[in-house]
């Protein structure tokens, strides 16, 4: 079950455009020793300007040596993300700023205490498989947050996790925090738990701190996905097609630069234009072109060979309501019925407003009906089921035979969230709405499940970690 929007012949003139972008505009590169390896590997450099002219040849080069596949192991390796071999995965928020109630009514500054409670319900919820920090914790200055952040969040999962890395100064910590639970750097080659995000800045521009903190992770080996943000008519064009033009430029000049710090880096093409509502002046998370748009990005990466990340099931709302079940629920089976391998950053409440945990709740029940439907329809012998209809005939029903007690609940979706009582029946259990329901289960979750706890050996080598990241990271 796949879909597209792009023809062949679009496909290749989108690319086209890029390429003609990177060689005659190029991208500001503001890395000293980034822009000495372009140099050396033959684009044309401008250190005043910091801008790089890339050739078609270095782009050919990178995509040949680029790692088209990886997977990230949880602490239990059993718990993985795998990407680049047709599976889907499922992700939370890595970080917001802002948090909010159960009501989705009053927002704060997130805290540490929110990345363990984000991590320990994440952990709980069946289809994800990649643990948001979700909080970026306002109390611990910038310089070490992602340290503890990190250390929290393997602390309370067992699953593969990710949050905002900030230089590489920090990353030097991280590292520490993550060969402590894996056991070296070899060790966290092989299974590697997390990854940092290259995320270019609209348009054609990279941040400094972003490529900085390669060159500390590519020790590792870390798999790096590079997503820019186009903004269609604010940060790039005002076209759907000159938006992926740009957006795919970007990504492959990301490409380019992990290539060059390590031949070989898996890199994920993260395809995540928005569009931008002229109206309101906010990006739109939601919009049927975030569909198409995701859609192609889908196709371009592919077309790569790539595994590919897209912005699909997330909502303009603020609050799990029927413009949010309607806005995630279509874009994430766009994405998923056009193969891509990750879908956005769940948990957010309208547009980076906040993070909710009701929302992630919400969110998740979308998953399992879009999985259903990815399941289709089996038709063989035994589903066709003709023995059973001539010995039904015309006046019994199939209610109680065994081929229904066979089949049906593997033919059937039952959700966990959604409602399908008698109308008598919902008001005698109190006339929920869905976003009371998912207060409840969220509550539920936080109640019952806990993670298997680390060695008390190694949440001390934590400790001392993070402690020595607070003392050199002011």
């Amino acid at each position: 079950m796949q879909i597209s929007v792009l023809t062949s012949e679009q496909i290749e003139r989108i690319h086209a455009a890029a390429l003609e972008t990177l060689r005659t505009v190029g991208v500001r590169i503001p890395h000293p020793q980034m822009r000495i390896l372009f140099r050396e590997a033959g684009a044309e450099v401008d250190d005043l300007a910091q801008l790089v002219r890339i050739p078609r040849g270095v782009v050919s080069q990178s995509l040949e040596q680029v790692g088209k596949s990886f997977t990230l192991y949880g602490r239990d390796r059993s718990q993985r993300a795998r990407f680049g071999v047709g599976e889907r995965n499922y992700n939370s928020i890595a970080g917001e700023a802002l948090w909010v109630d159960d009501t989705c009514t009053r927002r704060r500054y997130a805290s540490l205490d929110d990345v363990v409670e984000a991590t320990r319900l994440a952990d709980g919820l069946e289809h994800i498989n990649l643990v948001g920090a979700m909080s970026d914790p306002a109390e611990i200055p910038a310089a070490h947050r992602c340290v503890e952040v990190a250390a929290a969040q393997v602390r309370h999962t067992t699953k593969p996790f990710h949050f905002w890395f900030h230089d590489r100064a920090s990353a030097r910590f991280v590292l520490e925090v993550l060969t402590t639970v894996v056991g070296d750097l070899k060790e966290l080659s092989r299974y590697p738990i997390t990854y940092p995000f290259l995320e270019p800045i609209s348009p054609l521009k990279f941040p400094f701190d972003g490529i900085d903190v390669l060159f500390e992770t590519a020790r590792a080996s870390l798999p790096v996905p590079v997503g820019p943000m186009v903004q269609v008519g604010a940060s790039g064009p005002g076209t759907l097609a000159g938006a992926l033009a740009l957006e795919h430029a970007e990504i492959l000049a990301g490409i380019c630069i992990t290539q060059l710090i390590q031949p070989g880096l898996p890199v994920m093409y993260g395809g995540i234009p928005h569009a931008f509502d002229m109206r309101s002046t906010q990006m739109i998370f939601a919009g049927p072109e975030q569909a198409l748009m995701a859609v192609a990005m889908t196709q371009m990466g592919k077309q790569l060979g790539l595994p590919v990340y897209i912005n699909v099931g997330l909502t303009d709302s603020k609050v799990p309501d029927a413009q949010a079940g309607m806005e995630a629920g279509i874009t994430l089976a766009c994405g998923a019925m056009a193969g891509a391998d990750i879908f956005g950053h769940l948990g957010i409440c309208g547009v980076d407003q906040a993070a909710s945990l009701t929302m992630l709740v919400m969110q998740h029940e979308v998953i399992g009906y879009v999985e259903r439907l990815m399941g289709g329809i089996e038709v063989t012998d035994e589903t066709l089921g003709l023995d059973v209809v001539r010995e039904i005939g015309h006046d019994r029903a199939y209610l109680a035979h065994e081929h229904t007690v066979r089949h049906f609940r593997q033919e059937l979706w039952f959700p966990n969230l959604l409602d399908r009582q008698f109308w008598e029946k919902w008001v005698d259990e109190g006339a929920l709405t869905l976003h009371d329901r998912c207060r409840e289960a969220k509550d539920l979750i936080l109640g019952t499940h806990e993670p298997d706890p680390l060695d008390d050996d190694v949440t001390a080598e934590l400790a001392r970690v993070v402690e020595a990241a607070r003392q050199e990271l002011r």
